[in-house]
């Protein structure tokens, strides 16, 4: 399921680039389509696309052979998304104890098909767990 805003759909993997830019960002203020096309391991041209969807979806700005740069609502998808996969990859290690490696994996794989409800209550169940452990 992928988040909706004011009516136009941020498929699963429009939510990726996001996230990949957010976190790119968060190593090198410059973002570039070359970066982005290493991070997914994706051609540039399949970037370049992506980019202008996100673009004319009002997510990304981006000036011809330019940085990138999350618009407000590309940042705040980009946040949820990076949250999503860090109380999931939490939860599949803490709670389930799956390999670090399989994961980051597979909260890449789930992030963006559970509820916001679902994720909630996990994130519930997984703080009551980690707090337990730690008593």
């Amino acid at each position: 399921m992928s988040m909706k805003t004011t009516g136009k759909k941020v498929t699963a993997s429009l939510e990726d680039y996001l996230e990949a830019i957010f976190f790119l960002n968060g190593e090198s203020q410059d973002v570039r389509v070359t970066d982005l096309a290493i991070e997914l391991n994706i051609s540039k041209p399949s970037v370049n696309r992506a980019i202008n969807t996100l673009k004319s979806q009002g997510y990304v700005e981006h000036e011809h052979y330019g940085s990138l740069r999350l618009t407000e609502e590309g940042l705040r998808i980009a946040r949820n998304m990076a949250g999503r996969h860090k109380m999931l990859k939490c939860f599949l290690i803490e709670v389930l104890n799956v390999d670090e490696d399989v994961a980051e994996e597979e909260a890449c794989s789930i992030e963006h098909h559970l509820s916001a409800d679902t994720i909630e209550k996990m994130k519930q169940f997984l703080d009551k767990t980690l707090e337990s452990k730690n008593k």
